[in-house]
């Protein structure tokens, strides 16, 4: 079985006990995540959601933006010129990746 076809059966009940798991850091019995173990267990949790099309503001790691999206209080906001205190709106320019 490839890493894809287990991902592909994973049991929900699974899926969530390891996004609680590296939410928290720790295993359900208590036990801490190695680094490694964390690792491995985001990646899966990140590759279920996206074989699953868990909506995006369910996944692991979703930050939302509200009110700031689009501001220079958003990271994906870079300024255009100086670094001025008095800063224009238009010095601002969105970040896509």
């Amino acid at each position: 079985m490839t890493y894809e076809e287990l991902i592909e059966r994973l049991d929900p009940n699974v899926y969530q006990s390891l996004r609680q798991s590296v939410q928290l850091g720790k295993w359900p019995d208590g036990r801490r995540l190695t680094p490694q173990q964390r690792e491995i267990s985001l990646e899966a949790v990140i590759y279920y959601e996206n074989l699953h099309n868990i909506p995006e503001e369910e996944r692991v790691g979703y930050l939302d933006r509200g009110s700031k999206a689009g501001t220079a209080c958003d990271p994906t906001v870079r300024r255009t010129q100086g670094d001025d205190s008095d800063a224009e709106s238009d010095q601002f320019f969105e970040v896509r990746s």
